[in-house]
């Protein structure tokens, strides 16, 4: 038996302890790009619910309406004062990790002028 057939199963067995981390970063990135469009959906549902708020139409029908179907929103809060109305939008971020749901919700808020 010659050096390179001993150096060909060496570097599989390498290969095989390298993809638990391959996977970990993988999932990573994953979860890292969920967290990020999750905030972005929220800028979009706290825009949706100030503009419909603002015309006296109510933010949460709006808010729910501007999201993805696959994420939840968990809030939708309008706060009147003066000539604007705020929207706080509040959304929960999703998880890739089975069994951990502990990364919260991303929440963005929007103001704009009432309509008279």
């Amino acid at each position: 038996m010659d050096r390179g057939s001993k150096d060909r199963g060496q570097v599989a067995i390498e290969y095989l302890g390298f993809i638990p981390v391959l996977i970990l970063v993988t999932l990573a990135a994953v979860q890292l790009g969920l967290v990020a469009y999750t905030a972005e959906q929220a800028g979009t549902a706290a825009r949706a619910g100030a503009r419909s708020a603002s015309l006296q139409q109510g933010a949460q029908p709006a808010c729910s309406e501007a999201v993805s179907d696959w994420l939840s929103v968990t809030g939708c809060a309008a706060a009147f004062g003066g000539d604007t109305v705020t929207v706080t939008a509040s959304i929960h971020i999703p998880s890739v990790i089975p069994g951990y749901d502990g990364f919260g919700d991303a929440s963005k808020t929007a103001t704009m002028p009432l309509d008279h």
